[in-house]
């Protein structure tokens, strides 16, 4: 799965201002449909207050956070399918994409034109899976074409995999139909793994995203909440954030007013951050911490990479060149306070080639 983050949505929702405010990047931001025609990509940072604790401690010079990619995605629009708006861009892009970050309009304001000039966050969704769920039939159409002629033609290992495929399309094909998406329907490891390979978009990890005007109105209560609805039917998640806000905050530098400012409005961290990790957390990412030369660093890998692994992603010379990682725990560190006495403690390993890298270990690699 790759390992980035689309951001996909109606025209006029707000997914540019929150994309800019995720990144630090300028995307186009304009009160008018498709101001994004051609994706843009930018870098977030992971708030993690463990490496803050950590560099307390190990007192380096600098400091670098673990990052997530994200794709601001031109806007969907009825009838995306067929071709409408912009929708064969939108879709090609949001195929290449491995989550889903759906932003969905929940705030009144009569000087930001709504694409159907209506407020209505279920019939935005409706749209939106409606057309994700036509396209993916496009391919579920195609796909079964060639599993029925590798059926006729191809090896019996084959034939057994077509079969499969084709069992599953006939139980998913019904749900395409009725415009919902695939992660809607309960199936077995098996059978995921069987149309992995056919990339269905309505797969894909799902995260529904309100943009609130002001939080803690009553029409944002309202409208956050038939979203909410919507995601635990599908088994997906939804966060609200106030992407007008996010933008303030961001232009804040001092570290003082900006904690200042989120405490006014009675919040413990700002939206971005629960956006971010719950996206991380749906791309299947982990972090584990180096300490070295000067620098404490949080490093982003895969849920399951061995050590060699963790180790490229630092270096591709040191996955090749891996001997044995020396390993702590986060907690140990904040439990014993220094390295010296987690070896004391005997609570500092040593692992091989085999170790699965587990969230929050500090490790050294000797190559």
């Amino acid at each position: 799965m790759p390992l980035n983050c689309g951001i996909v949505g109606l025209p006029n929702v707000g997914k540019s201002t929150i994309f800019s405010a995720l990144s630090s990047t300028p995307s186009d931001v304009a009160n008018y449909p498709f101001t994004t025609i051609n994706p843009n990509i930018g870098i977030a940072n992971v708030p993690d207050s463990r490496l803050i604790k950590l560099s307390e401690i190990i007192k380096p010079k600098r400091s670098i956070q673990a990052t997530v990619e994200f794709v601001d995605i031109a806007g969907l629009v009825k009838g995306a399918s067929r071709g409408e708006g912009l929708g064969n861009q939108f879709l090609s892009h949001i195929r290449e994409v491995g989550v889903i970050a759906h932003v969905v309009r929940c705030f009144d304001n009569p000087d930001i034109i709504h694409v159907n000039n209506k407020v209505d966050p279920e019939s935005d969704i409706d749209i939106i899976n409606i057309e994700l769920a036509f396209a993916d039939l496009g391919t579920l159409t195609k796909r079964h074409e060639k599993a029925e002629h590798s059926l006729r033609v191809k090896t019996k290992a084959e034939q057994k995999a077509a079969e499969t495929e084709l069992a599953v399309f006939d139980r998913i094909r019904p749900v395409l139909e009725n415009g919902k998406p695939i992660r809607s329907f309960d199936l077995s490891y098996e059978e995921k793994a069987a149309i992995y390979d056919c990339h269905f978009i309505t797969a894909k990890p799902l995260l529904y995203v309100c943009n609130v005007d002001e939080p803690g109105t009553r029409a944002a209560n309202t409208y956050v909440e038939s979203v909410q609805k919507i995601a635990v039917m599908e088994g997906s998640q939804a966060v609200s954030i106030c992407g007008k806000f996010e933008a303030e905050l961001l232009a804040i530098e001092d570290p003082e007013e900006k904690l200042a400012f989120i405490e006014e409005l009675g919040l413990k961290e700002p939206g971005l951050s629960s956006l971010i990790h719950v996206t991380y957390e749906l791309l299947g990412l982990r972090t584990f911490f180096s300490t070295k030369n000067d620098e404490c660093r949080a490093w982003t890998i895969k849920a399951g990479d061995t050590a060699p692994k963790a180790a490229g992603a630092i270096h591709t010379d040191f996955e090749k060149g891996f001997i044995k990682a020396e390993v702590y725990t986060f907690d140990d560190i904040i439990k014993y306070g220094s390295e010296a006495k987690i070896k004391e403690a005997g609570k500092y390993r040593v692992e091989g080639k085999e170790y699965i890298v587990q969230d929050g270990d500090v490790i050294k690699f000797n190559i």
